[in-house]
């Protein structure tokens, strides 16, 4: 895949789309968080569209872009699945939002205490952050994402974290350095699974 300017706002465009139509049509309140994801992530990758145009400027841009990524997902993520099963699953994500939570605080402290800096690398972005204590960092990001997602107890989402889970580590092989962004943007693509788990539950599936 050849990331660009306008691949970046091809993709975020069809993705806020996908979410537009998850949102439509969810059913229950407590589903939103999860439902609403790929809007949110299309929006994401339509900010990263600005930066590609001007990486070294565009420092609004590359911060919501940073706060999207790092802070917001490990938590939005387990709690939307928190809010989306029923109890006793709810007992094996709640800790998984606990790491999320603490995750979040230190990748916040990280990004209010150093600008955040892009730059092009080929055909990715690369984005400086300066986080001290990256890697146990990182760690409690996927665990909490990734591992919300495979002990949801629901099909659609273990094999959404499942998808998430070997598309990180393959980014992580591929391109060390633009880890962030190509995961993100991995992300937000498969993260139209989400449309396939809102129609399941307008089936009836729903996971006790």
């Amino acid at each position: 895949m050849c990331w660009s300017a306008t691949a970046d706002l091809a993709a975020g465009g069809g993705v806020a789309a996908v979410g537009v139509v998850c949102v439509a049509h969810v059913r229950r309140v407590p589903d939103l968080p999860l439902a609403a994801l790929p809007l949110l992530l299309g929006a994401h990758q339509m900010i990263e569209s600005v930066v590609w145009r001007d990486p070294s400027g565009a420092g609004s841009a590359r911060t919501a872009w940073a706060v999207i990524a790092l802070p917001l997902l490990p938590v939005l993520v387990p709690l939307g699945v928190l809010l989306a099963v029923r109890a006793p699953v709810r007992r094996r994500v709640a800790p998984l939002l606990a790491v999320g939570v603490a995750t979040a605080a230190g990748l916040g402290a990280g990004l209010a205490s150093e600008p955040v800096t892009a730059q092009v690398r080929g055909h990715t972005l690369g984005y400086g952050l300066g986080l001290p204590g990256a890697p146990l960092l990182i760690a409690g990001y996927l665990l909490a994402t990734v591992g919300s997602l495979l002990v949801s107890g629901d099909r659609v989402l273990r094999l959404l974290g499942v998808v998430v889970g070997v598309g990180a580590a393959l980014c992580a092989a591929l391109w060390r350095l633009e880890f962030i962004s190509t995961w993100c943007a991995f992300a937000a693509v498969v993260s139209v699974m989400l449309l396939w788990w809102v129609r399941d539950r307008m089936s009836g599936h729903i996971p006790i």
